[in-house]
């Protein structure tokens, strides 16, 4: 996976030097290795494990949100030592609270043969969880394993209960992402908020540009739980969970913030809303587009607010986490020029 950290968020001569890094110079590569021994279960403030310039590329990986404890049929989930194990933090050298860390997809590349796809009791949009308990008996532990052709970029459903078997194209991303909250909190790496975290947006692929606010020095950046697929919603509480190797470059925007996740891309922009209920999380959503199609490209609120209604998509990301996840997205097509700067 590559992530590059860059800001198109309000000004348009910002957005385009993030999305195109300079060929000119060649940024200095960092290379980072997690272990099961250093990854972290929260989001929070930490020490770094490596310290990145705004320009330096990113080489590391990330253990699947099992901490690569599954491997054959007949182990439990017992054997994973926590959810999501999280590789960092990042410390980007002169990100400050009030600044906004851009992440660039530029690759992700599945690191292994297989993935893993399970549910459990209490967990899963179909079972009783603590936000909806039930009187009936809790859906039984299940654990898939996904072989991965890496040739035909694909992987293997196999029933467990029959002979059936299909093959889904690959999809990576990760499902965790994210920077160090405000006031001091340590969020579980389960949670997504609008520091980013366990969103688990599809969004966070290749291709795709990431905007996240800074709170606290240095941003801290975190990263796991790769998916080399996924449905909308997670509806069962899983992906298709792999390790990932990652390759990020970092930037940092100066007095530029967004107050939730936003995604970018050629065709598209797109706005996190993370909250229960659902509805509340579209209305975030959709509130920020507005913002940001005022703020950098000239239409009124109104204007943006009615455009939306009539071309504006959403994406239901998850549905099982303790915040819901919607994506909410326009085509720069429907658009007008971006603003440039006086």
């Amino acid at each position: 996976m590559r992530l590059i950290l860059s800001v198109l968020i309000l000004a348009s001569p910002i957005a385009a030097l993030a999305q195109t890094p300079s060929a000119a110079t060649k940024p200095e590569v960092v290379q980072y290795h997690a272990t099961i021994d250093v990854v972290k279960y929260v989001y929070g403030v930490a020490p770094p494990v490596a310290r990145l310039r705004p320009g330096n590329i990113l080489e590391a990986n990330s253990l699947d949100c099992f901490g690569n404890g599954i491997r054959k049929p007949g182990d439990t989930l017992a054997l994973a030592k926590g959810d999501n194990p999280l590789t960092g933090p990042f410390f980007i050298e002169g990100a400050e609270p009030g600044d906004t860390l851009v992440v660039h997809i530029l690759d992700l590349q599945v690191d292994g043969n297989q993935g893993i796809g399970a549910f459990a009791p209490g967990f899963g949009a179909l079972n009783e969880t603590n936000y909806t308990p039930m009187l009936h008996t809790p859906l039984p532990e299940k654990i898939w394993f996904y072989p991965i052709d890496h040739a035909d970029n694909t992987a293997t459903f196999q029933a467990l209960d029959s002979n059936y078997n299909v093959k889904i194209p690959l999809h990576p991303f990760l499902g965790c992402i994210g920077v160090a909250p405000t006031n001091g909190e340590a969020r579980s790496s389960v949670v997504p908020a609008e520091f980013g975290g366990n969103m688990d947006a599809p969004e966070v692929s290749a291709g795709n540009t990431l905007y996240l606010p800074v709170s606290v020095s240095g941003a801290l950046l975190y990263f796991g739980d790769g998916h080399a697929a996924m449905g909308d919603g997670e509806i069962a509480g899983t992906a298709i969970e792999v390790p990932m190797k990652a390759r990020l470059q970092v930037d940092v925007v100066k007095g530029k913030r967004t107050n939730w996740p936003r995604f970018e891309n050629e065709k598209e922009i797109m706005a996190a809303g993370i909250y229960r209920p659902v509805d509340d999380a579209v209305r975030i959503a959709f509130t920020e587009l507005v913002a940001w199609i005022h703020a950098d490209y000239g239409l009124s609120e109104l204007d943006a607010y009615e455009l939306l209604s009539k071309v504006g998509k959403i994406h239901l990301t998850e549905m099982v986490d303790p915040n819901y996840v919607v994506v909410a997205s326009v085509e720069k097509k429907y658009l007008p020029a971006k603003k440039t700067s006086k």
